[in-house]
């Protein structure tokens, strides 16, 4: 699948990942401020943003096109970041292909089983009547019977969009998503551990990272360190850039 993808800068390559309901847009700040260093590229995971919808949702097909893509801008070797959803992504990619990844990072996710935990957004989404829908406002306060956190309703309405017929759409493929839910939360386990030098950065005020996790991320990537930010939550490069920012830079040229 050929990816809808931003560049900023120029350098070595650096592509960064974004999680799930996201796109590549969510990491505009940053990437623009790691342009400044690194040819940093910014994809959008299929059925997100503007890359192509498919009823596959597995993170073997999301491998498979982010391979694609580097292999497109005929990149033999890049760092790679991945927030959530992305950072599984990663970690895969990072078994399947450890000699094309420098370093990697990993935003806010072990390399464990979740549980689907998304059934208060999908029916956020559901709740919004797009053909009768004509502003904005109106579908947040429709979202807003089901998401009650302003902060993810306005993360969610970025994939708001108006078509070429004046009417609204949504850019994620709920369909395609709900189906696969319980992909989004798969396990990440090899048989050897990945070799590849790996920083793990977790939010302070986030669960997806907890002690207990520790011991099989340095299992799973021998040669990794784990990071907290604090005063974050789950999508701590939105809450926190310049400390994500910070940690990342060094570690990228440590």
């Amino acid at each position: 699948m050929k990816l809808n993808y931003k560049v900023y800068g120029e350098g070595f390559p650096l592509v960064i990942l974004h999680g799930v309901f996201g796109s590549g847009d969510n990491w505009t700040t940053l990437a623009r401020k790691f342009g400044g260093q690194y040819k940093t590229i910014v994809p959008d995971l299929r059925n997100h943003g503007r890359s192509p919808h498919d009823p596959v949702f597995n993170y073997d097909a999301m491998v498979k096109d982010l391979h694609e893509l580097v292999e497109d801008l005929k990149i033999p070797e890049f760092h790679l970041i991945g927030h959530s959803m992305g950072g599984k992504v990663a970690m895969f990619f990072a078994e399947k292909y450890p000699k094309m990844l420098r370093k990697l990072v990993v935003v806010d996710i072990a390399p464990r089983q979740y549980q689907p935990h998304h059934q208060e957004i999908l029916a956020g989404f559901k709740q919004v009547d797009l053909a009768n829908t004509s502003s904005r406002q109106e579908a947040e306060e429709a979202m807003a019977t089901k998401i009650t956190e302003p902060d993810v309703r306005q993360f969610l309405l970025k994939n708001l969009y108006r078509t070429e017929a004046a009417t609204f759409d949504w850019r994620v493929n709920l369909q395609a998503i709900e189906a696969n839910i319980e992909e989004v939360g798969k396990i990440f386990s090899n048989p050897e551990p990945v070799a590849v030098p790996t920083l793990f950065i977790r939010g302070g005020l986030s669960k997806y990272i907890q002690e207990r996790d520790e011991a099989d991320i340095a299992k799973q990537f021998s040669q990794s360190q784990i990071e907290t930010v604090a005063n974050a939550g789950h999508w701590v490069h939105a809450e926190q850039p310049e400390a994500v920012f910070e940690l990342v830079k060094d570690f990228l040229n440590g």
